[in-house]
């Protein structure tokens, strides 16, 4: 009798009665171990390889983040969404691998890349250029990026340049990050005025405050955890230990500790008052040198600072009539050489 060819064929079924075990030791159960850096399966009683070749079923997470928490990156292939851009980012780039190749990604790029998306990426490009010249840090340089598309989302700050947007974006995210900058340093690598930085300054720093005020939180990487702060001028303290360590000194931490305790000090000083930090971190570091026996000149001082020679000896001169009121015990328990202190 035929047998019916439409009839289904018994499918097939491992059999988990058939035991791997190794031929020598035959221990039961088997004391074998998989190694999939080689791909062989051990025992670990003898050494004996009993399978080789077999297949690593483990799940292909892959981490692409040295700095998240705890290391568990749950990416499975390719790296994250970056925060800083919109949409699903999961466009394909094809490679110029010849004429044709070269033809098809350039229509492919006019195809997927929108101009807003241009005008961000261009931008986050000068604000990571001026942040590494600048030496501010990934920290400053995400919060830079997050304010710059806060901006730029909110249609604020309209008829202002780019670049005047992009350097207060700058000085507010390296005040916020603990690294202040100033206008002077700014204004050197944009060429934007330090007045029409300020007036941005402003305005960006209400706009943010309203976005504070509206339970907005402001969030760049680990930069802002919390709503925005609005702070003060950056003052003479702020300013010493990133001069001094451009300085050259023997022994730059002890010429800094000594320095902004002046700095501090010299706020009691009303001949000071009103004058750029600038100035008054100048004179503290040239008064420090002088009090650590590492004494520099004050045009050394001046061109490290971005200030006149005349400048700082007139800052400088206040300070030394005021020493005996700023240099006491309970400030600078140490003794130091008031004596050997230059008059000018």
């Amino acid at each position: 009798m035929a047998t019916d060819g439409s009839a289904k064929q018994p499918e097939f079924k491992e059999d988990l009665n058939n035991i791997l075990m190794c031929r020598d030791c035959k221990e039961f159960p088997p004391n074998l171990i998989e190694e999939f850096s080689s791909g062989d399966m051990v025992c670990t009683s003898c050494g004996l390889v009993v399978g080789e070749r077999i297949i690593d079923t483990r799940s292909e997470w892959r981490t692409f983040s040295n700095d998240d928490q705890g290391n568990d990156d749950p990416s499975r292939v390719g790296d994250g969404p970056n925060p800083m851009f919109d949409g699903d980012q999961l466009q394909t780039t094809i490679a110029y691998e010849g004429k044709n190749a070269r033809n098809l990604a350039n229509v492919q790029n006019r195809i997927n890349q929108d101009k807003s998306s241009k005008v961000l990426l261009q931008a986050y490009r000068d604000i990571q250029s001026l942040t590494d010249s600048l030496n501010c840090g990934s920290q400053a340089s995400n919060a830079a990026k997050h304010i710059y598309k806060l901006v730029e989302d909110n249609k604020a700050l309209k008829g202002k340049s780019q670049e005047a947007i992009i350097a207060g974006c700058i000085f507010i995210a390296c005040r916020q990050t603990n690294v202040p900058r100033t206008f002077r340093e700014l204004h050197s690598l944009t060429k934007v005025s330090k007045k029409e930085i300020g007036r941005v300054f402003k305005q960006l720093e209400s706009f943010l405050q309203k976005m504070g005020g509206e339970a907005e939180i402001v969030k760049a990487s680990s930069a802002f955890n919390q709503q925005y702060q609005a702070k003060g001028s950056t003052s003479a303290v702020e300013l010493c230990a990133r001069y001094c360590s451009n300085l050259g000194f023997h022994n730059p931490v002890g010429v800094e500790h000594v320095a902004t305790r002046l700095a501090k000090a010299s706020a009691a000083v009303a001949d000071l008052a009103g004058r750029s930090p600038l100035s008054v971190a100048a004179a503290c570091i040239y008064m420090a040198s002088h009090l650590t026996s590492q004494g520099r000149p004050s045009k050394d001082i001046a061109v490290v600072v971005g200030v006149s020679d005349g400048t700082v000896k007139t800052a400088y001169r206040y300070l030394y009539n005021k020493k005996d009121s700023i240099i006491t015990k309970e400030l600078f328990p140490e003794d130091l050489p008031i004596e050997k202190l230059p008059a000018n």
